[in-house]
C-alpha cells in the first residue's frame, strides 16, 4: 500500500509556491510540474488542530471547510490571530497595506513588518502597495479609517477573486491605476494616528509571479475532496491558496483550493484526472451551452 500523506497548507517562497507535509517535508511547485494525488479509500476527513496542537477529539469536518478545524478548534485558533483583536500589547511593527485582485477589488489589511509581502502572496493579491508602518493598533485604527471614510473592505472572498483572474487588465500600468488612486484618497484623510508612518505609493505587481501573464481561463473550481477521488493535472499558474491545474481528463483549467487537501490521507496516483467534485464558472457554462514526497 502506497505511503499515505498529510498536507499542511501552502505557503510562498522566494522560488514561488511550497506545499508543506506533516513531518516537515516541501513540495516545490513549478509550472508545468504535474500534480497528481489521491484520498484513501474510506478516508475520513478529520481536524487538524490548533496553534500546533493536535485535536484531542481528531473530529471529523466537512469536506468543503477550508480550515479543517472542528469548531473548538476554530474558535481557540482565532482566539490567539491578531484578526481576533486579542493580542492588542503585540510589541511588533505592522504595515498597513491596500491589495487589489481585480477591477473594483481592492481591500485594506495589516501584516507584521516580519513577513513581508507573504501576505499578500498567501491572499492571492494581484498588485499591492503599502500604505504605512506602525503599531499594532494604530494599524488597526487605520484599517478601520479607510473602511469608515472610504468604504474600503478589509475582506475579499474567494471566491470572487477567482472569478476574475482569467480577465485581468493587460499592463502592470493598468492593474495599478486603482491602488494608486485609492492611496492618494487615504493619505489624504485627516484623522492618522500619530504613530503610523505613512508609506509612498509604490505598486507591486503579482502576475509574473503568480503565473498569470498568459492566464489560461478556470472552468471551475473543486468544490471539495472525497475518500476514493483524485486529482490530477499540470500546474499552469497558483495564486494565494489556489492552483490551477490543466486537469488531465481534457476538460481544461480547474482550480484547486489546496486548504481543501488539509486534513486527509493523500497517496500518489499514477493518473486518473478529476474524480472530485468540481463546481463550474457560470462563464465556463455559458462558454459550453518510502516515498521523499507525493509530488
Amino acid at each position: 500500500m502506497a505511503q499515505a500523506w498529510r498536507c499542511s497548507g501552502l505557503r510562498w517562497s522566494a522560488d514561488g509556491p511550497v506545499l508543506r507535509w506533516d513531518g516537515g517535508r516541501d513540495s516545490a511547485l513549478t509550472w508545468g510540474k504535474r500534480v497528481a494525488f489521491g484520498v484513501t479509500e474510506g478516508g475520513v476527513r478529520t481536524c487538524v488542530g490548533a496553534r500546533g496542537n493536535a485535536c484531542p477529539l481528531r473530529a471529523g469536518v466537512s469536506g468543503r471547510s477550508t480550515g479543517a478545524r472542528c469548531e473548538e478548534c476554530a474558535r481557540l485558533d482565532r482566539a490567539h490571530s491578531v484578526a481576533a483583536d486579542t493580542i492588542a500589547d503585540d510589541p511588533r511593527p505592522y504595515h498597513v497595506y491596500l491589495a487589489w485582485f481585480g477591477p473594483g477589488m481592492t481591500k485594506v489589511g495589516i501584516t507584521a513588518l516580519e513577513r513581508g509581502s507573504a501576505r499578500l502572496l498567501e491572499q492571492g493579491a494581484v498588485a499591492f502597495s503599502w500604505l504605512g508602518v506602525g503599531p499594532l493598533m494604530a494599524a488597526r485604527r487605520t484599517e478601520e479609517l479607510l473602511r469608515a471614510a472610504l468604504g474600503v473592505p478589509d475582506r475579499i472572498p474567494y471566491a470572487d477573486k477567482r472569478a476574475v483572474r482569467a480577465a485581468l487588465p493587460g499592463s502592470a500600468a493598468e492593474r495599478a491605476v486603482e491602488v494608486e488612486e485609492l492611496h492618494a484618497r487615504a493619505v489624504g484623510l485627516g484623522g492618522w494616528p500619530e504613530s503610523l508612518e505613512r508609506a509612498s505609493c509604490q505598486v507591486v505587481d503579482h502576475v509574473g509571479v503568480f503565473g498569470l501573464t498568459e492566464p489560461a481561463p478556470a472552468v471551475g473550481a473543486v468544490r471539495e475532496l472525497v475518500a476514493g477521488g483524485v486529482v490530477g493535472g499540470e500546474l499552469v499558474a497558483a495564486a494565494g491558496p489556489d492552483l490551477h491545474l490543466a486537469v488531465e481528463d481534457g476538460r481544461g483549467v480547474v482550480v484547486l483550493d489546496t486548504r481543501l487537501m488539509t486534513g486527509w490521507e493523500l497517496v500518489p496516483v499514477g493518473s486518473g484526472g478529476l474524480t472530485v467534485p468540481v463546481r463550474e464558472f457560470k462563464a465556463a457554462k455559458e462558454a459550453a451551452g518510502v516515498q521523499d514526497g507525493l509530488f
